[in-house]
Order: C-alpha cells, then sequence, then structure tokens
C-alpha cells in the first residue's frame, strides 16, 4: 500500500503532463501511487500518458467534470494515508514529497503541510515568486486574511482529516482550493516547509470571464468561511474584501493585453479604491491607470510592443505587495 496518493485531475492537458508526470516520477521519495483523472480529454492527453510505464501510475477516465468533482473522483481511488493534488499543467521539485511527508511526521499534532511556489508561464520560465509567508501551527487568521498557500498543487493533507471535512465543495467551479483549505484550518494545524517546492504554471491566455467567475466564487467562499467564524476574527473581514480585489485587479491585467479586458479592469479598480482608499496614493495606482489607457487607446498588438518595451514602467505586479498579510498588526 502506498503511503502517500498523488491525484493529478486531467482534461486536454497534452502539452504539459508530460512534464508534470516527471515531476512525480522523479521524486527522492518513492512509497507514492500517482492517480490520474482523465476527465473525457479530448485530444492527445491519454496517448501521452500511456507513454509512462511505471506500476505506481493508474489512470482512471471519466465523463468531463470541474476540478473539485475531480479531484474527489481520485480520492475514491486512492490508498495512502497522506493525499495532495497536482494540476495537470503545474511541477514539483524532486524533494516536495519527501519534506512535505516528514514536516508531517515530525509534528504529529498537524495534518497539512505547505510549501512555497514560484510561478512559471507556459513555456516553463520563472515569472514571480509567491507569497513566502511560514505559519506552523493554528494558520486560520491568516488564510481568512489571505490564501497564502495560493494553489491546488501545494498542500500534503493526513487522508482522515480531509474525509473529516468532506473533501472538495462540488458545486464551486473556482476557489476550491481556498474553500477546503479554510476548512481545514477551522480544525487542524498545519506546518510549513519553508522552500520553493512548487511550480505553479500561469496560463496567459485565460479568459477574462474566468475572472468574473473567479469574484463570484471567492466572494462566496469568504461569506461562508466569515459566517463560521468567530467574533473575534470578523474585523478581518473589511482587509479580506480589500485584498481579493487587489489580486483581482491585478489578475485581470496581467498577460496579453486586450481591449475587453478594461472594463473588467476598471470595475476592480473602483473596488480596489473603495475597499482600501489608502492605495490611491501609491505609485502603483499610476501604473494602472497608464496600463488601462494604453490597453483602451491602442490596439493589442501595439500595446503588447509596448508594455514588451517599458516592463518597469507597466509592472503592476506591485499590487501583490500591499496585500495584507499579518492578522495579528491590523487588530485595533
Amino acid at each position: 500500500m502506498a503511503i502517500v496518493s498523488v491525484i493529478i485531475p486531467a482534461f486536454n492537458t497534452e502539452k504539459t503532463i508530460s512534464e508534470t508526470i516527471i515531476s512525480v516520477l522523479e521524486q527522492k521519495f518513492e512509497f507514492f501511487e500517482l492517480i490520474i483523472i482523465n476527465a473525457d480529454s479530448t485530444d492527445s492527453t491519454l496517448k501521452v500518458i500511456s507513454n509512462f510505464k511505471d506500476s505506481r501510475l493508474q489512470v482512471f477516465s471519466y465523463p468531463k467534470a470541474n476540478v473539485a468533482v475531480n479531484r474527489n473522483r481520485g480520492l475514491h481511488h486512492s490508498t495512502g494515508e497522506f493525499i495532495t493534488f497536482l494540476d495537470g499543467d503545474d511541477l514539483w521539485t524532486s524533494d516536495k514529497l519527501e519534506t512535505q511527508y516528514k514536516a508531517l511526521l515530525e509534528n504529529p499534532e498537524t495534518a497539512i503541510a505547505y510549501s512555497w511556489t514560484h510561478c512559471i508561464d507556459e513555456r516553463g520560465q520563472f515569472l514571480r515568486t509567491c507569497s513566502t509567508i511560514a505559519v506552523t501551527g493554528n494558520v486560520y487568521p491568516h488564510l481568512l486574511l489571505e490564501d497564502f498557500i495560493g494553489n491546488g498543487s501545494n498542500v500534503m493533507i493526513r487522508r482522515d482529516a480531509f474525509m473529516s471535512v468532506g473533501g472538495f465543495d462540488e458545486l464551486l467551479t473556482n476557489a476550491q482550493d481556498s474553500d477546503l483549505l479554510l476548512r481545514l484550518a477551522a480544525c487542524y494545524q498545519f506546518v510549513a516547509v519553508p522552500k520553493v517546492q512548487v511550480l505553479y504554471r500561469v496560463q496567459t491566455n485565460s479568459m477574462s470571464a474566468d475572472v468574473w467567475k473567479l469574484e463570484t466564487a471567492c466572494l462566496q467562499v469568504l461569506e461562508r468561511a466569515f459566517n463560521q467564524a468567530p467574533e473575534s476574527l470578523q474585523y478581518l473581514k473589511p482587509y479580506c474584501l480589500a485584498n481579493l480585489y487587489k489580486y483581482l485587479l491585478y489578475r485581470t491585467l496581467e498577460g496579453q493585453p486586450e481591449r475587453h479586458k478594461s472594463r473588467i479592469a476598471v470595475k476592480f479598480l473602483i473596488s480596489t479604491l473603495r475597499t482600501d482608499p489608502y492605495i490611491f496614493f501609491k505609485r502603483v495606482i499610476f501604473k494602472v491607470f497608464l496600463k488601462l489607457a494604453v490597453i483602451i487607446l491602442l490596439p493589442s498588438q501595439y500595446a503588447h510592443v509596448m508594455f514588451s518595451k517599458l516592463k518597469r514602467v507597466f509592472n503592476t505586479s506591485t499590487l501583490l505587495g500591499y496585500i495584507q498579510t499579518d492578522p495579528f498588526s491590523l487588530k485595533n
């Protein structure tokens, strides 16, 4: 029986799934099973997977469904005492399983281990560092304020803890990871592995409509979380909303300059200024206005050239630097 179950949901991942599988099979920790849930892929995903001959790898095909459903399907086939998930376009460093497993063994009072993440582009090139928060123990206030773990390819969870909270909410089509982590954090302690072990691939051609859906799902998850959170943590809600809109504004402006993004970006800019008026006086807001003006006024090909040549001028990633991360510094 495997000690760790690795679950990969895959839908039309022919371009990336091979590299993802290799990053699992090359783990220093060998006592795992790799379960791939093929969600009715219409490309050559299954053919690519069939090139791997490893007894630890199993593939199960199902009708197309959202990520939450497919991860829960993977759990149904798993046998490991510890569960971890990996998206079909993300990567792990070779010590990810080993160090997270060791962290959980050395801290038996904890149920979830997490690491740090680098964002990479579609070609695997480094884009930026994600959160480097390393909180161990009760991380619930921190997660209410900000999802510093950041993606579904990160955590390792004790099976009994995962089962006790009911797995992923299959009705959510976005923010499933944040929802699960909040429910876990309300009941269990976390342990940090303070090193980069997850390479999260950012798809720059993602549809702007997905950002609308992300906003809706995040607001739903946060409303649910704060309805259940104790009175002593309710003061975090306005800061959490401000953090959300800074992130959504950044997400909308990153990637290719597309004119139809401008309407969405303006909406999120207004929400950002409404939830955190002080950011109006920061230099990054000038960059946001400038970037929006270029997107609106210039054809996308010219805007792309300008952004490429003047990266520092149009770099709005510093929005993320104004996300509040310390819940205790905000308490009156």
